[in-house]
């Protein structure tokens, strides 16, 4: 699921397909790092939506449009007063980089050609649309980055811009034979990681493809792969680079349970072929798959912050219950308080002050009874001091009784 060289180069050849020697109409700016770029070629008016958002960096066709702000941000007025009428003079991807680079032609305030580069790089987090003059000197970028946040490159106004080259990789379009089975092979990994960790441009879904085209070697250490393995590796890797060279892209979205699990410029066979639906364009295909996605992420943010609203919810309740439960619990000995309260009216008399304590004789049951006295009250005012206890425990009991069963139902 990587916006990776390949995909970049599918989208290249539609980008030639719609805008070779066309025009860019209008240039708008919808979001803080995406432009929406309208455009005219050989087919006719088309839109291009280009995000260097740092969690979905994006570049593909699309007939919906996106609201704008009512004042244009700086960068996209800039863009409007040099290249609002431009010529698009050329589209290049560099190697198998995740770069797009528009030559445009332009004539300035004094009638005079010139050249500026709108460069989109989509680089994940480090993803940015940057505009050049002719001599690669930056004019501004939809984001700034300084010396504090990158020591790599500084994205700045009158900087030079270049490609950053952060690892070691090799381009997959030039790569012959012998640098194959001398890089590839070194790496102590997995075959598949050892391909994209090898080359530029290859993305762990493709490296998994290659594998699979090669007899099912993902898993395999390189370390124990044989000759043969070595040869077929390179067969699979030499056919998949061969498509990309002569522009046969077969764009597809594979399914796992019905929800998009992956997506790539080329037919990915090791996956059924029910679970995989086939585009004729790239862009479709993009516009499909994060549709999809932005609409899954969506309904599962939605699902998650209700699941936590209700067990919250449910996490108070059931605490309320319990604390219910062990208060109803306590009323049990309501009828404890009423029979002492009885028995003191009944044998009181013999009740001397000062006593702490009763003895008496249940008559509900026959069975001796010890009832404990205040002894700074009278027989009569500690049955009274029970029986106010037995009608408090009764009114609570039945108040809880429905409380108890309302809790539990919620």
């Amino acid at each position: 699921m990587a916006f990776d060289g390949i995909t970049i180069a599918a989208m290249v050849q539609e980008l030639h397909r719609n805008l070779d020697g066309g025009r860019f109409n209008k240039i708008a700016q919808p979001e803080s790092d995406a432009l929406m770029i309208t455009g005219k070629g050989a087919n006719g008016q088309c839109r291009l939506l280009i995000s260097a958002s740092a969690s979905l960096p994006l570049i593909y066709f699309t007939d919906k449009n996106k609201p704008s702000p009512l004042t244009a941000p700086n960068f996209c007025m800039l863009l409007r007063k040099h290249i609002g009428s431009a010529r698009i003079s050329s589209i290049r991807q560099p190697g198998m980089e995740r770069v797009v680079e528009f030559e445009l032609e332009h004539r300035n305030e004094m009638g005079d050609p010139c050249k500026k580069f709108l460069i989109v790089e989509l680089m994940g987090k480090h993803s940015n649309i940057i505009f050049c003059d002719e001599d690669n000197k930056i004019l501004d970028s939809i984001k700034h980055i300084s010396g504090l946040v990158s020591s790599v490159r500084e994205v700045l106004p009158g900087k030079p811009w270049f490609i950053p080259h952060t690892q070691e990789k090799f381009d997959p379009l030039t790569a012959d034979r012998a640098l194959f089975m001398e890089q590839v092979f070194l790496k102590p990994c997995d075959c598949f990681k050892a391909l994209y960790t090898t080359f530029t441009g290859l993305s762990p879904a493709i490296s998994h493809e290659i594998c699979f085209r090669a007899g099912g070697h993902a898993a395999l250490s390189t370390a124990a792969c044989t000759d043969a393995d070595k040869e077929s590796l390179w067969n699979a890797f030499s056919e998949i680079i061969t498509q990309v060279k002569n522009g046969q892209f077969s764009p597809c979205i594979v399914y796992e349970n019905d929800v998009p699990a992956e997506y790539a410029a080329l037919k990915l066979t090791s996956y059924p072929e029910s679970n995989r639906k086939d585009y004729a364009e790239i862009s479709s295909l993009l516009e499909d798959y994060y549709a999809e996605k932005n609409k899954i992420t969506r309904i599962r943010q939605r699902s998650s912050d209700l699941r936590r609203i209700v067990s919250t919810a449910l996490e108070r309740n059931v605490k309320k219950y319990d604390l219910q439960l062990k208060q109803l619990k306590d009323t049990e000995k309501r009828d404890k308080y009423r029979i002492w309260g009885e028995l003191l009216n009944t044998y009181g008399y013999s009740a001397q002050p000062g006593d702490k304590s009763l003895e008496a004789v249940n008559y509900y049951n026959g069975e001796p009874v010890t009832i404990p006295l205040d002894p700074q009250l009278t027989a009569g005012e500690n049955a009274k001091k029970y029986f106010e206890k037995y009608n408090k425990l009764k009114r609570t009991n039945e108040a809880l009784t429905a409380l108890t069963k309302e809790v539990h139902d919620e």
